[in-house]
């Protein structure tokens, strides 16, 4: 059996969240009333996406997408290409390229998981050669206009863990040989379900579990 190495790309591999990205999108939409309109969504929603997140983040993610709602498929990966290489391209943290290149040195299977949109991410999968597989969200497309609602499964939940377990049986991977990096309270399952959990640049509630649970802890933010 193999191994693999689970990594969460926000506050891991990157600095900024998704909401900056969502931000990032509604504040370029094609017109001054759109822009406005977007970017009274994300006002509403960010506070409660700060809440949300520690316990629901599923939900955090759904609420987050309506933003885009109405958006063209074409606008959409416009903004994506010019966030990509105007800001993430850059943001990537050298200690996350350093325990990725580590894992990779050592033979696990690579996959990184991301609350992003897949616009947003897959160029950043590009860059990151050392990744074999990944998932992240997919928004909704009808007529090439965004619904505003993310296709399953959703990641950023929970459930993350058990799309985890799905995976290493499908890959034939040993998940107590296997390791896993987050920073979010919601990634505890995930942390838990592999041999070799750590939390990494952890947020209170996954530190204090950390902790308690005598997992290490890495922090690398500058």
């Amino acid at each position: 059996m193999g191994t693999a190495v689970f990594i969460r790309v926000e506050g891991v591999l990157l600095r900024q969240s998704v909401l900056a990205a969502a931000a990032y999108f509604a504040a370029n939409g094609r017109g001054f009333r759109e822009r406005l309109t977007r970017l009274g969504q994300i006002a509403i929603t960010a506070p409660i996406y700060g809440l949300l997140g520690q316990n629901d983040r599923t939900l955090a993610n759904r609420l987050l997408y309506v933003s885009l709602r109405n958006m063209d498929e074409d606008r959409i990966l416009e903004l994506a290409d010019e966030y990509y290489n105007d800001i993430l391209k850059e943001a990537l943290l050298e200690g996350g390229k350093d325990l990725l290149k580590q894992r990779r040195r050592e033979g696990h299977r690579i996959v990184l998981i991301s609350d992003g949109l897949a616009q947003v991410v897959v160029p950043l999968i590009q860059q990151l050669r050392e990744v074999d597989d990944y998932i992240c969200n997919c928004l909704e497309f009808r007529d090439g206009v965004a619904t505003g609602r993310l296709l399953e499964p959703i990641v950023g939940g929970y459930d993350t863990a058990c799309w985890a377990e799905r995976y290493a049986r499908q890959h034939d991977l040993d998940l107590s040989h296997s390791f896993a990096y987050a920073t979010h309270g919601p990634d505890l399952l995930l942390l838990a379900a592999v041999g070799n959990p750590c939390a990494v640049n952890p947020d209170f509630t996954l530190r204090r579990a950390a902790r308690q649970a005598e997992w290490p802890i890495m922090d690398y933010h500058v």
